[in-house]
């Protein structure tokens, strides 16, 4: 099986590729043992130690490494085990019930893909993107460094980051600069 892999701004972030779907639909991430429980591919992964977090979209495993961990040691123990995973055929993610999920839940996720996908790329243009709130379908962010006041940053919020938060997040409406004054 064929993963692909790369490289973040984040010495510590490395995305996985798999060649199958790893999600049905969302994302979800994994920080602490309450919610590997729901998980059995981030347990495993957790398992081989040195792992900080893991966040799982459909397409993609970012695993955020301890710093004193080494990629040169994780990288063939987690490419291994997500080659394992695939050949027992087992859900990435538990799910109970398909009800409404939370507003915990959802943040969750929000945050989770903000610092797996969009923070980095924003990074490489001197910038940077805090998650503010989620009220109502509506994500607030503020945007730093030298994306603050730029003249694409509309562009950066509606045409990059409100993308991919709707795309994984059917509860995103909409994406909109967080405004400290009003």
């Amino acid at each position: 099986m064929l993963i692909e892999t790369q490289t973040t701004p984040d010495a510590d972030v490395i995305n996985f590729f798999p060649a199958q779907q790893i999600l049905k639909k969302g994302s979800a991430e994994f920080v602490d043992a309450k919610s590997l429980r729901k998980s059995p591919l981030a347990e495993k992964i957790f398992d081989l130690g040195g792992i900080k977090s893991l966040f799982l979209t459909t397409d993609m495993i970012s695993v955020t490494k301890n710093p004193e961990a080494s990629w040169d040691d994780l990288k063939p123990l987690i490419l291994a085990e997500i080659m394992d995973f695939f050949a027992m055929g087992e859900e990435a993610v538990i799910t109970g019930s398909e009800g409404s999920r939370g507003t915990e839940e959802i943040i969750a996720e929000i945050t989770g893909l903000i610092n797996a996908r969009i923070r980095p790329a924003v990074r490489q243009d001197g910038g940077d993107i805090v998650f503010r709130s989620f009220d109502n379908g509506i994500v607030y962010v503020e945007l730093q460094g030298s994306c603050k006041g730029c003249p694409y940053a509309l562009v950066t919020l509606k045409e990059g980051v409100e993308k991919i938060l709707k795309t994984y997040i059917p509860e995103v409406k909409s994406v909109e600069n967080y405004d400290k004054e009003g």
